[in-house]
């Protein structure tokens, strides 16, 4: 049976407000104010969450996506501050970044590559379609 113009229509007005809370979300990762400013009801969304698993994935990633951007947006403002002299923000890094002042999740920044395990490595060497040994690349931290 084909789709009639009105249920073509519905169909892609649906797409499009999925789409427009995907990016919004994207934006702002909070569900109640996203649905708000997408003309989304939460029950709708979460409707759609259950019924459509594409776009559970999707809003999944939009949510991801989204705090990852208020991460840095906040993180931006803090090391402002920082430059500004503002000893809240100055404590509140050294307290997360720096392990004298209480940081005990102190990440350092990934460079290189990680160590494969031989099963890794050889299974990687089979997705390139070589059999040499891979390159050693130093760990400088070490």
């Amino acid at each position: 049976m084909t789709e009639t113009a009105y249920e073509k229509t519905v169909k892609k007005r649906l797409e499009d407000d999925k789409q427009k809370l995907i990016t919004t979300l994207k934006e702002l990762p909070i569900v109640l104010a996203a649905c708000k400013r997408a003309g989304v009801s939460r029950d709708t969304y979460y409707r759609w969450r259950r019924e459509d698993k594409e776009f559970h994935r999707d809003s999944d990633g939009a949510l991801e996506q989204g705090i990852e951007f208020i991460n840095d947006m906040s993180e931006a403002q803090v090391i402002q501050l920082i430059k500004e002299g503002k000893l809240p923000a100055i404590a509140l890094w050294l307290k997360h970044y720096h392990p004298r002042y209480g940081g005990k999740n102190v990440r350092k920044p990934t460079v290189g590559v990680p160590e494969l395990t031989p099963e890794e490595e050889k299974l990687f060497k089979q997705f390139i379609g070589t059999s040499e040994s891979l390159p050693v690349i130093p760990d400088h931290d070490k």
